[in-house]
């Protein structure tokens, strides 16, 4: 005898829009930049720690800071943010969100940074930027497929 099932049928799985390509693209780049920012982050920390001649203290700033107290400032952010960028790699919804504030403290920091390296604190704000936008441009994208 034949068997005949009356049962719904199952279609094959398709992708799911957790594993878009252009989603997975994003993260993996704003992952490789925050790994990147914050290795950046740790070397001008480790710079302004050794050595406070290295960098250029501008007189006629707003704002004014111990540029040691600065480079622990810088070194703690970094390592965070390289953790915060291998964690991206996962896929957890809580490295997306770390990684979007860590880029939003790392944006700032270097903002107070200005006076003591212009064009390097320009740059890793611009990357800063980059990352956020990477990191919420995934989440809209996967509520625009939902």
């Amino acid at each position: 005898m034949a068997s005949t099932s009356t049962g719904p049928s199952v279609a094959p799985a398709g992708p799911s829009s957790s594993h878009h390509p252009l989603r997975i693209g994003w993260t993996a780049f704003a992952a490789v930049l925050m790994i990147f920012g914050g290795a950046m982050a740790i070397f001008e920390g480790i710079a302004a720690i050794a050595r406070n001649n290295v960098f250029i203290a501008t007189r006629d700033y707003v704002f004014r800071f111990n540029l040691t107290g600065w480079g622990w400032i810088h070194l703690a952010l970094g390592i965070v943010i390289v953790i915060a960028g291998c964690a991206l790699f996962t896929g957890a919804a809580w490295a997306r969100v770390t990684g979007i504030v860590l880029a939003g403290l790392s944006a700032l920091a270097n903002f107070l940074w200005l006076p003591h390296y212009p064009l390097w604190s320009i740059v890793l704000i611009a990357l800063d930027v980059f990352i956020i936008w990477a990191l919420c441009a995934d989440s809209y994208e996967e509520k625009e497929s939902v």
